[in-house]
């Protein structure tokens, strides 16, 4: 199962989160990789690096680009077996792998406008490990659920991929409305990246 879709953008170029994924099952103790990815921008001014970011930030969607987005891959090692008339799932190994695409001057900033944009940068990142961390909650969340999951009078051990399915994508739909819903207050009017931004463009 594949998918992929992005948090709604309420203003030009934020932040989005785009989701990619391909979930299975889960067990035992794992820890997910996170990288970060950095995209190359220029300018001397704070406004000038806000406009790069409009021309060279990452595509998201039909929303065009935005400053940042948190993409990840999931995929599982599952093991499913008859026990007598039903099928269990006895192993589940995640794999998850989270990436933060960011901006990066492509030259050292003034001495004033390198503090403005350590501040910027510094919000936008903790922003999008907001959502790499509602991404880990939902592996947790498949992981639990999943953990000796059996499906009665299934001795070919295939109602319970499809029953699987059907509460993985539950879970998955509970975690892109949490990240819908930690944009839209974060993106809002007054919210914490409108003032990033300004700060931003209206410092040196």
């Amino acid at each position: 199962m594949t998918g992929r879709s992005v948090t709604k953008t309420f203003l030009p170029y934020l932040l989005a989160a785009v989701f990619a994924a391909r979930p299975a099952a889960a067990q035992t103790e794992w820890q997910a990789i996170e990288e970060v990815r950095p995209y190359s921008i220029s300018g001397k001014t704070g406004a000038e690096l806000y406009q790069s970011i409009g021309a060279q930030g990452p595509k998201a969607g039909v929303t065009g680009r935005v400053i940042a987005h948190t993409t990840f891959k999931l995929t599982w090692t599952r093991k499913y077996e008859p026990q007598g008339n039903a099928c269990v799932i006895t192993t589940n190994k995640p794999k998850l792998i989270i990436t933060y695409t960011l901006p990066k001057p492509s030259a050292a900033l003034p001495s004033a406008v390198k503090s403005s944009w350590d501040g910027f940068i510094s919000g936008v990142a903790a922003h999008e490990r907001v959502h790499g961390e509602t991404i880990k909650d939902m592996v947790k969340e498949i992981e639990a659920m999943s953990v000796g999951f059996t499906v009665a009078d299934d001795p070919d051990c295939q109602k319970i991929r499809v029953e699987l399915t059907r509460r993985l994508g539950e879970i998955s739909a509970r975690q892109r409305q949490r990240g819908r819903d930690f944009d839209k207050v974060e993106m809002g009017d007054g919210g914490n990246i409108q003032q990033l931004i300004l700060k931003l463009v209206n410092g040196p």
